[in-house]
């Protein structure tokens, strides 16, 4: 189990010290400063062992989080609990920085007597967590109110507590997916996958019991066996996503997933990320790259980029921006694009193409001349890949919630009285295609 817990900011000092064991001392403090923050060259692995101590780190803009032990301890659980960590202190104070952390000094050491004992994981659940741990003064609390918060920390529900009410039942619901392709000059697709998130945000009331469903591939071939056919699933426009792996909030009933395939839950109050999902095959790629490079000689380049965009003509692409690198030795770029606006960044060594808007089974083109400066090297110029950003209105895994349902047995509503919203918003990853 965990030995201690240590934070540091970018220059090593320490800012948290916790040990939870007496065989993690002082000396570990200095051993990560040296061997790992102030190391000659970058340490890229996640996991350090000095004098038979392993250090698990996890890095936030300038600040370290290492948790310390000499035992043999499942490395996976380490990490989860620092990346739960994080989400704790994001819940609290909303940005993990050093003011922020000695603002908040007090709180964390609290957070963390409730969240480590003597070593093991316990409640991190930041709900739950901000019913007795607050950042203002509270009033002295009745026993009901004492007890309360005492079942829902020991109980089986500890992500969410006894009577909460609101007047409008509501639940937000939104499918974030991130697209990561790689593509060749003649338009193979080399690599594909997509990275999934589903969002939640209920403001219910009571204990509801809520059921999501998708396109699962599994449930669909399911519905097919018992008497739909393929031309029926077909008519209905129900195409099914084959996902590869998931990983679920501690809410959701396992044992239902794996033998119904049906996403049941008791929903957190607030904010909540119900599952993470990753899927590589039928990915809707929401842009195609068309690059033409041609070399004029050894101080001219011409540049042709074309774009078509891959889906429904009544969606919107927003925020679009298409990056084109240039050789170090360039000198100067004239640009013409069709659409947007078009600028050369010579501290990025690229020409940087944004778009505002771009409708569906639309394309558009950009055309540069690149003027070189004269080179000795004879090493020719690597054409590093044309990377893109953009955020879609639909999933591009082809992922689809084909019910959300709520349920309340105790309190005198039904599903029909929820206001549900549902969003999909699909963003670039690394989306590049070479060149």
């Amino acid at each position: 189990m965990i030995g201690g817990l240590f934070i540091y900011n970018h220059k090593g000092e320490v800012l948290i010290s916790r040990v939870y064991r007496d065989d993690i001392g002082r000396n570990a403090v200095d051993a990560f400063r040296v061997n790992v923050i102030h190391a000659r060259q970058q340490v890229r692995s996640p996991v350090t062992n000095i004098a038979r101590t392993s250090f698990f780190h996890v890095k936030r803009s300038n600040i370290w989080l290492a948790a310390v032990t000499k035992q043999n301890v499942n490395a996976a659980m380490v990490f989860e609990f620092l990346y739960k960590m994080c989400d704790v202190m994001t819940a609290y104070f909303s940005k993990i920085s050093e003011e922020n952390i000695k603002n908040n000094f007090v709180l964390i050491y609290e957070l963390l007597d409730e969240i480590l004992d003597f070593g093991y994981p316990q409640n991190s659940e930041s709900g739950a967590l901000k019913t007795f741990i607050t950042q203002q003064g509270i009033k002295s609390q009745s026993k009901d109110e004492q007890s309360q918060i005492t079942s829902q920390v020991t109980g089986q529900i500890g992500w969410r507590r006894e009577g909460i009410k609101y007047r409008r039942n509501e639940l937000f619901l939104d499918v974030l997916e991130s697209v990561n392709l790689l593509m060749s000059p003649q338009g193979q697709v080399l690599s594909a996958h997509v990275s999934g998130r589903v969002v939640m945000k209920s403001y219910l009331s009571g204990m509801p019991e809520c059921k999501f469903g998708m396109n699962d591939k599994i449930v669909i071939d399911k519905q097919q066996g018992k008497g739909a056919t393929s031309d029926d699933s077909a008519k209905s426009g129900k195409q099914s996503i084959a996902i590869d792996d998931c990983t679920f909030h501690q809410c959701v009933r396992l044992s239902k997933f794996d033998s119904e395939r049906s996403i049941s839950f008791i929903p957190p109050d607030g904010d909540y990320e119900l599952m993470r999902y990753r899927t590589t095959k039928d990915i809707i790629l929401p842009f195609r790259v068309i690059p033409l490079v041609r070399e004029v000689g050894r101080t001219k380049l011409e540049v042709k980029v074309v774009i078509k965009s891959n889906f429904k003509a009544s969606l919107l692409a927003q925020k679009i921006e298409v990056r084109i690198p240039t050789p170090l030795n360039t000198s100067g770029v004239q640009v013409i694009c069709m659409k947007g606006k078009a600028k050369y960044k010579a501290s990025d060594n690229a020409i940087v193409w944004k778009i505002k808007r771009m409708a569906g089974m639309k394309e558009s083109q950009i055309s540069a001349e690149i003027e070189l400066l004269p080179t000795n090297e004879k090493k020719k110029w690597t054409r590093p890949p044309i990377s893109m950003n953009f955020e879609v209105p639909f999933a591009p895994s082809g992922l689809k919630v084909r019910y959300l349902k709520v349920f309340e047995s105790k309190l005198n509503y039904s599903d029909h009285d929820v206001i549900k919203w549902v969003r999909y918003i699909g963003r670039s990853g690394i989306y590049e295609t070479r060149c």
